[in-house]
């Protein structure tokens, strides 16, 4: 058993910006953050203080060359479209019109690859760990409460969420103009609008700019880190060539959506430290995102009815992951149930991946599981299709 080291105490020369931060105690840390420090994380990157630093930078910016487009109405996609006529014009163009001067097309590729190979653990994780993990931070749940209509269209959400990891995992994603492309596009818009909208009732003293950088990569790293982690977690043999795939590519994305390219982490040890000092620093405060943790749970007793035995089932298949990954902390905050099979689902992991193992090197049941693969990513996308709502805007806010 590793010895789990108390936390650093604050140095004397730093202070926090923003009324959301706090410096973090034994006493109050999250189970998964306890689980980092324990097992992941060396003492000197818990509570990076440099890393600190650049998270309290980030609450204060957004992004602000898309913000002032607006302000002349013209849509991003208008200005991508035709020649630059001015400074601004430019620059949207220089940041959304090429790929980043890094990028490994091959390693990204290897990534998406590895991001797309198991679609079934993919929705689960997405689901019950990245989006129910935002909800346990204040500031990515008030923008979303902002909106107004999310906690009565959680599916939908999940049908856009969806939608768009779909997208960011096919071979073409990264192709400038393509459908993933323009999803990223419209989504930047999207963030720039909503800031409009929030800021005139919006306490900047306390959160930062609303949708800022800091929260922005937060949001990156739900759905490129835990997910990464949540593959490993349930024993999916992820090379260290496909972590760093995934995450170069999640780069790329990110870039496009408005995250500047030199705060976003590079590596899983620099995300997890970043990730770290990020969530341990929140002010947590449940009720803000439990309306929409209990819509999303709720979502297939809705649909198929309080009595019907698979929305049972799936409701507590999916509370169960949420337990096992999140911690029971964030889940009581939330109100989700507390199964008494939950810790039963550790017993699927090591079947499905025992098969893929074996398939490795007997080609016919590789190809049956292809089939069966392929089989189960149509059905989510059938179901989401089906009782979902077809997005005019696509995004993960």
């Amino acid at each position: 058993m590793h010895k789990l080291a108390s936390l650093p105490i604050a140095p004397c020369d730093f202070q926090f910006a923003y009324g959301r931060s706090q410096w973090p105690t034994a006493a109050h840390e999250l189970i998964a953050l306890r689980r980092l420090r324990r097992w992941v994380l060396p003492a000197e990157a818990v509570l990076h203080v440099p890393t600190l630093r650049h998270i309290e930078a980030g609450y204060a910016t957004a992004d602000p060359d898309v913000d002032h487009l607006l302000t002349e109405r013209p849509s991003l996609l208008s200005v991508l479209q035709h020649p630059a006529s001015n400074d601004l014009h430019t620059r949207l163009q220089t940041q959304l019109c090429q790929h980043l001067p890094t990028l490994d097309h091959q390693l990204v590729n290897i990534g998406a690859a590895a991001y797309r190979r198991y679609p079934l653990l993919q929705i689960w994780l997405l689901r019950n760990v990245a989006l129910m993990a935002g909800y346990s931070i204040p500031a990515l749940s008030t923008p979303l409460l902002a909106t107004g209509e999310l906690v009565q269209q959680a599916l939908p959400r999940l049908y856009r969420t969806y939608e768009f990891i779909q997208a960011v995992s096919r071979p073409d994603a990264l192709e400038i103009g393509g459908h993933t492309w323009r999803m990223c596009v419209q989504v930047r818009e999207l963030h720039a609008r909503v800031r409009a909208g929030l800021r005139p009732t919006w306490d900047t003293v306390y959160w930062g700019e609303p949708i800022n950088q800091s929260d922005m990569i937060a949001t990156h790293l739900q759905f490129s880190l835990l997910i990464l982690l949540g593959y490993r977690g349930f024993g999916a043999a992820l090379s260290d060539e496909e972590q760093a795939g995934i995450l170069a590519l999640w780069q790329q994305i990110s870039t496009w959506l408005g995250v500047a390219t030199d705060q976003v982490p590079l590596s899983t040890h620099d995300a997890l430290r970043w990730l770290y000092a990020y969530v341990s620093t929140q002010k947590l405060d449940y009720s803000l995102g439990r309306p929409l943790a209990q819509a999303l749970h709720d979502l297939p007793t809705q649909i198929l009815g309080d009595h019907h035995p698979i929305a049972q089932w799936t409701e507590t298949v999916n509370a169960s992951i949420t337990r096992l990954f999140v911690g029971d902390d964030i889940a009581d905050g939330l109100g989700l149930p507390k199964p008494a099979v939950r810790h039963g689902l550790w017993a699927f992991p090591p079947l499905f991946f025992a098969l893929e193992k074996t398939a490795s090197t007997y080609p016919p049941l590789r190809q049956r599981l292809s089939q069966f693969a392929a089989w189960r990513q149509q059905r989510i996308s059938d179901w989401m299709t089906q009782y979902g709502q077809t997005p005019t805007h696509v995004g993960l806010k």
